[in-house]
């Protein structure tokens, strides 16, 4: 029989929020492409884990694209800058940290709008947050309503009419524990996901950079333990 579930594409790295968003998709009947990169991060094990979820959950098709963007630079997260540790809360939210990567989401959804004309989707999902999250200009609702007008004007589909593409981004508004509760809700595998920016060579997360902060406080908010491994002394 053929299938006549609506497909999306689903942006996927691996870590807690995306694993979420991908649950959510197939909860609400999405036959689903996940999209991920190797884009030259040091947190490459997120990209292992997102290949075995995956697997697991027996999604339609995995695509992982290489992008360069180590070679731009410009980031703690693809060159050898320091990855900030230890930060308060309002130390994340004072100013744009180092952390973030020039034009990751633009990038990123400019491939999903691109593969998703050709697989037949009308969805794009994402999983930027403007609650819990360390200040980047591109998890903003201007940033995806911008981009969803653009998607609309420089595409075929968006020109010759059909359904017009929709970026869908579920945790946009929530908290990391309202994210976790909603995950574990839906079955979601958190031992299976990756967070960390700086992981040592085991892949183990540092519990002190500003993602594994706001992930363990989710955790201790939602009355959950984390089921990651942590470096000794990390998870406090």
């Amino acid at each position: 029989m053929e299938n006549k579930k609506p497909k999306a594409v689903v942006l996927l790295s691996g870590g807690l929020d995306s694993t979420t968003v991908l649950a959510i998709a197939r909860s609400e009947g999405y036959d689903c492409c996940c999209l991920s990169f190797a884009y030259g991060q040091r947190q490459a094990i997120e990209l292992e884990l997102a290949r075995a979820n995956c697997a697991r959950l027996g999604v339609a098709r995995h695509l992982v694209l290489r992008l360069d963007l180590d070679a731009i630079g410009g980031s703690a997260l693809t060159t050898e800058m320091a990855v900030p540790k230890g930060r308060s809360q309002e130390e994340m939210e004072s100013s744009i940290p180092v952390t973030y990567v020039p034009g990751r989401n633009t990038i990123f959804l400019s491939y999903a709008m691109a593969w998703a004309e050709v697989v037949g989707a009308a969805d794009i999902f994402i999983g930027v947050n403007a609650v819990d999250y360390s200040g980047y200009p591109d998890c903003r609702p201007e940033f995806l309503q911008a981009f969803e007008h653009v998607a609309n004007l420089g595409t075929r589909a968006g020109v010759e009419g059909g359904k017009p593409f929709t970026i869908h981004a579920p945790l946009l508004r929530l908290s990391k524990k309202e994210i976790i509760l909603q995950g574990t809700a839906l079955g979601v595998d958190y031992g299976a996901t990756h967070s960390c920016y700086d992981p040592d060579g085991q892949g183990r997360a540092c519990g002190a950079c500003d993602s594994c902060k706001l992930r363990l406080k989710g955790f201790a908010e939602a009355g959950l333990v984390d089921p990651v491994v942590y470096q000794p002394g990390g998870k406090k």
